[in-house]
């Protein structure tokens, strides 16, 4: 994701994605990066500022948990939206909008931000940061706006700093006389404007500041603030949070009267119990999830008594057969629909819900496939044996490694002197031997986008080796291309392919090989559900070591998905490493590694991650990576 050519820190964002739903309280409110600070009530989504982007990474981190503590603690549960409403109906009449609008969030901003300080007391330092960094980016626009000749915008910075002053006495230097002139004589409604305790009570003071400037100030040139609610229809509640929380009403609003005169009901409703004698389980029962009806004066909160037949604890449980008339196997399953109405993510990731998998075999490799499969094996034989014997050292060294002098174990009766004289006895030793196999299974993950197109010859080439290394190890693999379709995406489906060269359950055939030489660059790649689905299908392996090493050469890019790639890779590569598979990512270039790409890798894999300079060292980063990574399983 990039925003100015910078890249956004995935651990940070999904550490602010996790504040702001813990402390709104609403599980399905999304954060975001803006242009200003504020809660999308219709996109269901709250934001932290841009502003913050250039500063240190002290203030920068205090800017972002700042933001959200404001609207989160602060927006969601002090702000009345009515109010706000009313505000907005006052602007729009006003003739100096944009300064009306900075001059109520700043207002509404201190207040609560008194009140979070108050009730949360680890947050004054994060504040104290917020307004050192905020005075002094004001101070060098007051100067900024004096010399352009922006009055109005060089009235509000010193409202700001007037506002943030720990001394009494600001001073403005640099300030037009005019301008002094009308800050003192708005300074008793500033000062007023500390002992606002409502939203309502800021509207009153923002109001009366606005009236009494607007005949001699044009509008502010630059927008420093927005308003901290965005939304495009009337509110229907008082409270930003209730508004965000509310359920909508029944689709009809019509009501019927009934008068219940001991109706009896004649449709009986099967339910099962030992004592019936519903041998055939035949019977089905019903469910019902109503949304939408008549309102009617019917009691049915009423409590039925016990009677002698009840069980203290029963589950109900329907039993369906096949229809005789018509065949509805086929349609979709009604809860799995509900519940991506409902607004589930999916298994795959909220940005991967029309994103479809789809599975290619390769074709049978032709003459002059096996053949040029043979001369890449001779070429990395000299790679391949040295790794190997490597291996077979440590593995040998492990089975030949003392069994005795253990704490658990068999009891050694030659050595029993220890219990006396030891206050850590080790008297154990164990009979059996280590095996020989490493218990290990690996997917190779291959990025086939259109980008790889002057890499691929090198990447087959370790792919060749990544096969022939663990399949004289006999170590389970399987070496997969991804892609997507970028021609055939839409709106409604995003088609993926996984090209599966190499087979779990063939990987160890002494034929298998020369079908990774039919991987070709495609079109564009959709980095987390690829690993989603990667992650999925090799866990299907039981192993003690579960490894997914992901070859890509940049930033994720797909149908409406680059400006969310990274983020979502991020989550797909924690959340596989929360299940317990050790997630690697190889990034490849043939030029010089920036900064930006380096921190791009750092974003989405963490620590685990390998950069690869000049693809001629491919192979050779590969065997460094693959040693490292068996040795670790072998100990």
């Amino acid at each position: 994701m990039k925003f100015d050519k910078s890249i956004v820190d995935a651990k940070r964002f999904t550490e602010l994605q996790d504040l702001a739903s813990v402390l709104s309280k609403v599980p399905d409110l999304e954060f975001d990066y803006q242009y200003g600070h504020y809660v999308n009530v219709k996109d269901r989504k709250i934001s932290a500022s841009h502003f913050w982007d250039y500063f240190s990474e002290e203030e920068r981190h205090a800017g972002y948990k700042t933001d959200v503590w404001l609207r989160a603690l602060g927006t969601m549960t002090q702000t009345n939206l009515i109010v706000v409403n009313e505000f907005n109906d006052f602007i729009e009449e006003s003739t100096i909008p944009n300064f009306a609008t900075e001059l109520f969030t700043l207002l509404e901003d201190l207040r609560l931000e008194e009140f979070i300080r108050t009730t949360r007391v680890g947050t004054v330092s994060f504040f104290q940061t917020r307004h050192q960094a905020y005075r002094r980016y004001f101070k060098t626009q007051l100067q900024t706006n004096v010399t352009r000749n922006y009055p109005t915008d060089e009235l509000f910075c010193m409202i700001y700093l007037k506002l943030t002053s720990n001394s009494p006495f600001e001073s403005f230097t640099y300030a037009n006389q005019s301008q002094k002139d009308t800050l003192e004589k708005l300074q008793p409604y500033l000062f007023e404007s500390f002992e606002a305790k409502s939203s309502r009570e800021i509207v009153g003071l923002t109001m009366k500041m606005v009236s009494c400037i607007q005949d001699d100030y044009q509008d502010a040139v630059n927008r420093y603030f927005v308003l901290p609610i965005k939304h495009e229809a009337e509110f229907q509640n008082d409270l930003l949070f209730d508004e965000l929380m509310r359920t909508d009403p029944l689709s009809n609003d019509d009501q019927e009267d009934v008068i219940d005169e001991d109706e009896v009901m004649d449709e009986k409703i099967e339910t099962w119990h030992r004592e019936n004698e519903n041998s055939d389980r035949s019977q089905s029962f019903l469910r019902y999830e109503l949304d939408q009806g008549t309102k009617s004066n019917i009691l049915g909160d009423g409590a039925r008594e016990t009677e002698e037949g009840d069980q203290a604890m029963a589950s109900v449980q329907g039993f369906s057969s096949e229809s005789q008339e018509y065949d509805y196997s086929d349609l979709e399953n009604l809860d799995e629909k509900k519940e991506q109405k409902a607004g589930e993510t999916g298994r795959y990731g909220k940005d991967n819900l029309k994103a479809t998998k789809h599975d290619v075999d390769p074709s049978s490799p032709s003459i002059d496939d096996v053949h040029q499969y043979e001369e890449i094996v001779r070429d990395v034989q000299a790679e391949k044996l040295k790794l190997k014997r490597t291996i077979d050292q440590a593995l040998e060294h492990k089975q030949n490694a003392a069994r005795n002098h253990l704490i658990s174990g068999r009891l050694s009766k030659k050595q029993l002197l220890p219990l006396i004289i030891d206050d850590d006895p080790r008297v154990f030793y164990k009979k059996d031997q280590e095996s020989k196999d490493i218990d290990a299974v690996f997917t190779l993950l291959i990025d086939c986008s259109a980008s790889m197109m002057n890499k691929m010859a090198e990447t087959k080439k370790a792919a060749v080796l990544f096969h022939e290394v663990l399949k004289e190890l006999k170590i389970p693999h399987g070496i997969i291309g991804f892609w997507e379709d970028g021609f055939e995406s839409d709106d409604q489906q995003q088609p993926n392919y996984f090209h599966k060269v190499i087979h779990h359950q063939d990987s160890l055939d002494p034929k298998s090989g020369p079908e990774i030489l039919q991987l070709e660059p495609q079109e564009d790649n959709r980095d987390g559900f690829s690993i989603r689905v990667a992650a999925e299908e090799l866990m299907q392996y039981q192993a003690e070591h579960q490894v997914l090493l992901v070859f890509s050469d940049g930033e994720p890019s797909a149908f409406n998905y680059i400006e969310n790639g990274i983020i979502d890779t991020h989550d797909a590569v924690l959340n596989a490493r929360k299940k317990g598979l050790d997630v690697i990512g190889v990034f490849l270039s043939e030029d010089p590694i920036t900064e930006v790409e380096e921190l791009l890798m750092k974003n989405i894999y963490g620590r685990e991650h390998l950069l690869v300079q000049g693809l001629e060292e491919l192979p050779d980063a590969l065997s460094f990576l693959l040693r490292k990574i068996l040795i670790s399983a072998i100990k």
